[in-house]
């Protein structure tokens, strides 16, 4: 079991670094919170709720079997 010891020691490397951290806990919580602004941004602007726009609440089921079953030539 060389490999469970090695885990071990790389996470107590880890954790034992995070827990000395005085500034650094301070970045990377900028980190986080940019990443999560940046994902929530670029989902609203770029990635928009399609299924919503093409069927009904009851045509859905439908709507992605027909689009998954398309051939390319067939494609709208």
């Amino acid at each position: 079991m060389q490999g469970a010891g090695t885990l071990k020691r790389i996470f107590d490397f880890y954790r034992q670094g995070f827990s000395n951290m005085d500034i650094g806990k301070t970045l990377w919580m900028v980190i986080i919170v940019k990443l999560v602004v940046i994902f929530a941004i670029v989902k609203l602007l770029f990635m928009p709720d399609v299924l919503d726009q093409k069927a009904t609440d009851n045509d859905k089921a439908e709507y992605i079997s027909t689009r998954i079953t398309l051939t390319p030539r067939s494609d709208p």
